[in-house]
């Protein structure tokens, strides 16, 4: 895999070379994307919200909280990670203080919506309410400004159920300084659509790759309209599938030896969780210090 720094992963999505990204939810599953060789990793709001509130992705937990979380994953991983920040947590102020704060958090990217406040995922609602055009053009105005590196990307999400709205609304976000643009599944419905939304706003895409996306696109039909392409669930769901099935088996059996799922050694997950590092970072840097007594005696011999 080539590592990218921020500028590169920035320059790429840009530019439309699609840069291949895992959805993570905490700083462990990041730090699998990444050992599985993961250019980018996204922050999963829907996930965030599961494993840390155990509660559905309707906008509960506060942007400090997103913030925690996030700024944990950034400091896990050595690969640029785009953070869900879902509606910027209120107007476009309180946006201007989002993009800042995750900024400074280490983040590569922003995802921002144009739901009203609180948001409700798209993938599970059967109706979101959106802003008007001209206030989620100001959000994404006010995020463009308040970003201090110029290699921060914006990603500008419409929920736009129609085609023909979501094509004005982003081609309304570029204008307000969106570098890419982010479609729901439900309002583009095969390629060509995906193809018309791409060259109408002039920007290449980022895609969760759900629904449709993931059973009907071929990579290079991916490839051909996105900057970004993310498989935001899969970490989630996988680790949710293994713990259910091993956890049911050991409440009935109450023993280890024959659970449904495998399980990493305690020595693999040590060595992948960094005990060696901090050993030899120990073995490095701490120095014993001598016993009160033999101190005290020291002091009296000299």
């Amino acid at each position: 895999m080539t590592r990218l720094d921020k500028t590169t992963f920035a320059a790429k999505a840009r530019a439309g070379e699609t840069i291949w990204t895992a959805g993570a939810f905490d700083a462990l599953s990041a730090k699998l994307a990444e050992e599985a060789g993961f250019a980018a990793i996204m922050s999963t709001g829907f996930g965030v919200s599961a494993s840390h509130l155990g509660a559905p992705d309707v906008e509960l937990y506060t942007m400090t909280e997103n913030l925690a979380v996030v700024r944990n994953m950034v400091n896990a991983v050595t690969v640029p990670l785009v953070a869900d920040t879902d509606t910027g947590y209120g107007n476009a102020i309180n946006v201007m203080r989002t993009v800042r704060e995750f900024e400074q958090a280490g983040v590569a990217a922003m995802i921002l919506e144009d739901q009203e406040v609180p948001k409700r995922c798209p993938a599970v609602a059967n109706s979101v309410e959106i802003l008007p055009i001209d206030e989620g053009s100001a959000k994404i105005r006010a995020a463009a400004e308040a970003r201090r590196d110029p290699d921060s990307v914006i990603i500008a999400r419409t929920d736009a159920f129609n085609e023909a709205d979501g094509i004005n609304r982003a081609r309304a976000y570029v204008a307000a300084g969106a570098d890419l643009i982010q479609p729901i599944s439900r309002g583009f419905t095969d390629f060509d659509a995906l193809r018309r939304l791409r060259d109408a706003c002039g920007v290449p895409l980022s895609l969760q790759i759900l629904g449709w996306l993931e059973t009907d696109l071929t990579r290079d039909q991916i490839e051909q309209v996105a900057g970004l392409a993310v498989f935001p669930l899969v970490s989630l769901m996988t680790a949710t599938a293994a713990m259910r099935a091993n956890l049911q088996a050991l409440s009935g059996a109450h023993s280890t030896r024959e659970l449904p799922r495998q399980t990493t050694s305690l020595k693999d997950f040590k060595s992948f969780i960094g005990f060696d590092e901090v050993e030899r970072q120990k073995a490095k840097f701490l120095v014993r210090e001598l016993p009160e007594a033999l101190s005290t005696v020291d002091e009296g011999a000299r």
